[in-house]
C-alpha cells in the first residue's frame, strides 16, 4: 500500500505537472482539479452507498419508503446540486483567469506549426522553441496557427489555449518566480505531435530588460 501512494505521489510533480502550479491561473486549474475530484468522490461514495443498502434485506414497506427518498432526495437532488455546483465554480475558475487589460502585460506572438513554435517577443526578438516572458508580470500570448490545429500547454503556469489557422486567441501566462518551464502541444496535429514541445524561460526583471534590450 505505502508502494503504491508513492509511486502515486510521485506524478504529483514534474514539469508537466498540472497540480504542482507555479503561477496564480495554474493554481485556479490545480485548484479545480481538487475541487473536482472530491466532488466525484463524493458521488462514487454515494453510489457505493445505495448499492449496499440494494442488498440490505427489508420489508416491502420498508423497502418502497426508503426507494423513495433514496432514490428521489440522494439518487436526484444531491448529485443534481454537486454536479451544478462543480459546474458553476468551473465556469467561474475559466472567467477569474481570461485576460483583461492591465499595463504591465507583455504581449508576445506566438505562431504553431508542424513542428515547431515561432515566437516573436517585444522588440522583434525572435525564437524557435523557447519562449521567454517576465517573471511575476502578466503575458499575454496572441496564438496562432500556419498548418493544422495545435494547443498551446504549460501545464505549471496556464491551462491550455488553442492555436488556429486563419485566428488568434489570447492567452495570459504568469509565472510567481524566474525559471524553467515546459510546454507542449496538447491538440494532435500529425506524426511529430510527440516531440512538439518548447521551453518557457521566465527572466527577473534584469535579466528581461537584458533580453529585451530596454523593451517593456
Amino acid at each position: 500500500m505505502c508502494a503504491t501512494t508513492l509511486v502515486a505521489l510521485s506524478g504529483c510533480t514534474g514539469e508537466l505537472s498540472t497540480i504542482d502550479p507555479a503561477g496564480p491561473h495554474a493554481r485556479s486549474v490545480a485548484t479545480m482539479w481538487w475541487v473536482m475530484l472530491g466532488g466525484s468522490t463524493l458521488l462514487a461514495g454515494l453510489v457505493f452507498v445505495l448499492l449496499a443498502l440494494a442488498f440490505r434485506r427489508r420489508s416491502a414497506e420498508r423497502r418502497a419508503a426508503s426507494g423513495r427518498l433514496w432514490i428521489g432526495v440522494l439518487g436526484l437532488a444531491m448529485p443534481g446540486v454537486v454536479l451544478l455546483s462543480l459546474v458553476g465554480y468551473a465556469l467561474s475558475v475559466g472567467i477569474g483567469t481570461l485576460p483583461t487589460a492591465d499595463a504591465a502585460a507583455v504581449e508576445i506572438r506566438v505562431a504553431a506549426r508542424q513542428y515547431a513554435w515561432d515566437v516573436v517577443h517585444p522588440g522583434g526578438i525572435a525564437t524557435q522553441n523557447v519562449l521567454h516572458i517576465p517573471a511575476g508580470r502578466p503575458a499575454d500570448l496572441v496564438i496562432t496557427s500556419t498548418d493544422v490545429i495545435h494547443s498551446l500547454w504549460i501545464p505549471r503556469l496556464a491551462g491550455k489555449m488553442d492555436a488556429i489557422p486563419g485566428h488568434t486567441n489570447r492567452l495570459r501566462v504568469i509565472a510567481d518566480a524566474p525559471g524553467i518551464y515546459r510546454g507542449k502541444c496538447a491538440e494532435y496535429c500529425g506524426v511529430g505531435h510527440k516531440d512538439h514541445g518548447f521551453t518557457v524561460v521566465a527572466h527577473d526583471a534584469a535579466g528581461w530588460a537584458a533580453f529585451t534590450g530596454g523593451e517593456r
